[in-house]
């Protein structure tokens, strides 16, 4: 139930479409008693859209989520194992088309690679399943089984959690799949503005992990910000942003986190 529930809420309050939802609603109501009211909602939700597009605001959301949790320095001890979330690639149009399709967050895939390289005794676990709302016939296991097979990544020891569809679900899966031991090393890999969320998971779990943040969306600082060419990008980052802060919430509110906003 929150997994349908979450993806429901997920689709309302995503702020591009709460904003056409304000302008819609505005539109609806300028043909009843409330045309005043009505004709004022899209004004608004020109102007909502112009500033979640043109202004800093995405990169100010964002910032705080990847500036959490560093990576791990370069001389780090050898790990024990190397966790990899989902969220890289397209498994419906990768089956369908039967050909991988890497998605924004494809940094998830590419950095395990070199990781399993440097720590070849590491064990390596990828979990993803779908997360469609309806479910699907393909998994992401499956789509980055067959991707890291083609780049020519050793497959002897890898394994593949393929039924979570959230990250709840990958740390509980995971956690019974590896059953890891007291004092073991797992490197968490997954976005940085998503390891906050997915720290917080494990620890509650009772999987301890280390972060190993990838796919950074931002420079870090406001320094370098100017008005950006493509408002898309602007949307993208702070509906990313939005998601991870609107999850933290959510999941600590329901006890499927340690901390509001988990720190290292």
């Amino acid at each position: 139930m929150f997994f349908i529930f979450s993806k429901i809420f997920e689709f309302l309050a995503t702020p591009t479409h709460f904003a056409l939802f304000i302008g819609a609603l505005g539109v609806a109501l300028s043909f009843t008693r409330l045309k005043r009211t009505g004709c004022a909602l899209p004004g608004g939700a020109i102007a909502l859209l112009l500033v979640m597009g043109f202004s800093p605001l995405a990169g100010l959301v964002a910032i705080p989520l990847e500036a959490r949790f560093p990576p791990p320095p370069d001389d780090m001890p050898a790990p024990d194992g190397i966790i990899v979330l989902g969220g890289s690639v397209d498994e419906n149009l990768s089956g369908m088309r039967n050909r991988v399709t890497l998605a924004e967050a494809a940094e998830r895939l590419t950095a395990p690679i070199a990781l399993k390289r440097q720590y070849p005794t590491a064990r390596l676990v990828f979990t993803g399943g779908t997360s469609a709302l309806r479910g699907s016939a393909y998994t992401e296991a499956g789509t980055v089984q067959r991707f890291w097979r083609e780049v020519g990544l050793d497959q002897g020891d890898v394994l593949y959690e393929d039924k979570s569809r959230n990250t709840f679900e990958n740390a509980a899966f995971t956690r019974d799949l590896v059953q890891p031991k007291p004092g073991e090393r797992w490197l968490l890999v997954t976005s940085a503005m998503h390891m906050p969320r997915s720290v917080g998971i494990f620890r509650k779990a009772g999987f301890p992990v280390i972060a190993y943040p990838v796919d950074y969306r931002t420079a870090g600082d406001m320094s370098g910000w100017s008005v950006p060419r493509h408002a898309s990008r602007s949307f993208g980052l702070l509906e990313f942003a939005a998601h991870e802060w609107v999850g933290l919430a959510a999941y600590w509110l329901t006890g499927k986190t340690d901390a509001l906003f988990p720190a290292p």
